[in-house]
């Protein structure tokens, strides 16, 4: 089993930055992909941003350009740096990945909250 800890939610003001962090209890090594989820009162859980084994990301359109993801294998943690944050953005962050091999299967952490308010 792979265990998955995020950290570093909180209050911020629009126009404001976070940095989200994710740590894994087993290496990273043998994840092919790492994201990070939201879900909003009321709303489904969306795809916020992803990275692959060998580096590539996505974003959501909405945050392109304000959020940026990374991996850190050394350390088995993903990290979410979220800048220009807006209301809109408030929301349960959740932190996945995607293992082969012995651990394979799809993980997720158990949230942390994310909220922008003036």
């Amino acid at each position: 089993q792979v265990r998955l800890v995020e950290s570093g939610g909180g209050l911020v003001q629009p126009g404001g930055s976070l940095s989200l962090s994710c740590a894994a209890s087993q290496s990273i090594f043998s994840v092919k992909a790492m994201g990070w989820y939201r879900q909003a009162p009321g709303k489904q859980r969306e795809l916020v941003a992803i990275i692959q084994t060998g580096g590539g990301t996505n974003y959501e359109d909405s945050v392109k350009g304000r959020f940026t993801i990374s991996r850190d294998n050394a350390k088995n943690t993903v990290r979410l740096q979220m800048n220009n944050l807006k209301p809109e953005d408030t929301a349960v962050y959740y932190c996945t990945a995607d293992y082969v091999g012995a651990y394979r299967g799809t993980y997720w952490g158990q949230g942390t909250q994310v909220t922008v308010s003036s």
